[in-house]
């Protein structure tokens, strides 16, 4: 009976996210409290809340602190220089553009958010591939599979909720994981080169790129990765840019009017919250905060504690300047703590009734004997279809738990079940449950059925990449 009704809680938990008939936060919380009713347990219902609050308190408070410190550096202006490096590095040049935008999304990805490094990264790139004629879906696509690398850092999402979902410590699932991490991104900049190299047109300056002559504009019509072969050739259109953009600014904060989309700003050069005589103290804060969390000289919700504290004493050293960037990230810090407490209930209900022991007693049953030593391999596998097809917080929350347990039975260490789950991000960032992939393609000007069918066959060849590494190095 417990294996039917934790099969109908996950099922109709996933089904109501799904379909959007309710938030993450309030099925979380409400589907569970009803089915803990259900078993005939909601005495208890107390209990396994409060228990699971308790264990999750430290990922929660990693995860706000974490979105306040990144956010503060972005609004301090630690990520322009590095804005403008990859601009000056593409120099125009096809093959560098795409492999920049790489580059460019994976750093701004330390942020944590989707929708930060997508806005960040078209408004830099984006007035480039207009201009060369590049093929825009190959900036999408690059810009998601290399924020779903980096979407699997401790205050990503991913790490947090499989920390959560097995009430393990998220440093112990990330840090094994880097050389894995290391080689997909790794992968994911190799084919941005060989994307890049498909981009069959000439470049120039990147100058002449972004500046527009006086009588016209030096605009190269070309034929990008998803639209065959062709010569690119070099024309002067007069008025409007290629495809008939109004001209673009200088500089990694350029925005082109025919973004269409609110908020099309990138880096503003002259926003108010720029500290750069405090540039160095913030590099070197933030090269010191993640060399602390690589070497756990403290726990990373620490970590991030005083990081915190430190970048808004230093850079806003007034009460009402630090109260004003609070409030700017406060939507972000509400949403995901928010989802890491509301997931105690859920995790709670689950583990206290007894219903993930009964649906992994029974899992274990269908799964031959052969391949229970591997659930690890079986995990990471499974995460790519699972993380594209459901939400995170449907995978991690839901199915996870009965994969763990299935693994256990078998010997396979609950850090490696975690470890292997990590896995599909790379896929899982175009799915069209992530609102930040319609931020990506709205901005970009990208009809997303085109993002998908371009991006899906390399965002998954990327996470297979994550996989064999981590197992040909052992980590799962």
């Amino acid at each position: 009976m417990l294996t039917v009704l934790g099969f109908a809680m996950i099922a109709t938990f996933l089904v109501l996210i799904m379909m959007k008939r309710m938030s993450p936060i309030a099925a979380l919380v409400l589907i569970p409290a009803l089915f803990c009713v259900a078993v005939g347990q909601g005495a208890q219902l107390g209990d396994y809340v409060i228990d699971g609050v308790g264990k999750l308190a430290p990922t929660a408070a990693m995860l706000m602190f974490a979105i306040v410190y990144f956010g503060v550096m972005i609004d301090v202006g630690l990520f322009d220089p590095i804005v403008r490096g990859i601009l000056r590095f593409c120099k125009a040049d096809p093959v560098r553009v795409v492999v920049g935008t790489a580059v460019l999304a994976a750093i701004v990805s330390l942020d944590g958010d989707g929708s930060t490094t997508f806005m960040i990264t078209v408004s830099a790139m984006y007035p480039l591939y207009k201009r060369l004629g590049m093929s825009l879906v190959v900036l999408t696509g690059v810009a998601a599979t290399a924020n779903g690398v980096m979407n699997t850092l401790p205050w990503g999402g991913p790490t947090a909720r499989a920390a959560t979902a097995l009430k393990l410590d998220a440093g112990d699932i990330f840090v094994p994981m880097i050389p894995a991490l290391a080689v997909g991104l790794l992968f994911v900049i190799a084919l941005a080169y060989v994307l890049g190299r498909r981009e069959r047109i000439g470049y120039l300056t990147l100058d002449q790129a972004l500046a527009p002559e006086a009588s016209g504009e030096t605009v190269l019509v070309g034929t990008g990765a998803g639209g065959g072969k062709g010569e690119g050739r070099a024309t002067r259109r007069t008025g409007a840019g290629a495809g008939g953009d109004a001209p673009v600014e200088s500089g990694a904060d350029a925005a082109d009017e025919d973004a269409g989309t609110p908020g099309f700003q990138g880096l503003d050069p002259n926003r108010a919250t720029l500290r750069p005589r405090l540039y160095w103290f913030n590099a070197a804060l933030t090269v010191g905060l993640l060399t602390a969390m690589i070497l756990e000289l403290l726990p990373i919700p620490v970590l991030f504690l005083i990081g915190a504290a430190l970048a808004l004493t230093v850079n806003y050293p007034r009460p009402a300047e630090q109260k004003e960037r609070l409030a700017a990230h406060a939507d972000n810090v509400l949403n995901v703590s928010g989802m890491v407490f509301a997931a105690a209930v859920f995790t709670g209900v689950l583990t206290g009734t007894g219903m993930v022991k009964h649906m992994a007693d029974w899992l274990v049953g269908a799964i031959p004997d052969a391949m229970g030593p591997h659930m690890a391999l079986v995990t990471g596998l499974l995460s790519l279809p699972l993380t594209y097809f459901m939400s995170n917080d449907g995978f991690y929350f839901g199915v996870l738990p009965v994969l763990a347990e299935a693994g256990a039975a078998h010997g396979v260490s609950p850090l490696e079940i975690a470890r292997a789950s990590l896995v599909g991000q790379a896929l899982h960032m175009s799915s069209p449950l992530v609102p930040a992939v319609y931020v990506l393609v709205g901005m970009a000007k990208v009809e997303f059925g085109d993002h998908t069918r371009f991006t899906v066959k390399w965002a998954a060849l990327t996470s297979l990449v994550v996989l064999a590494a981590a197992v040909l190095f052992g980590i799962v």
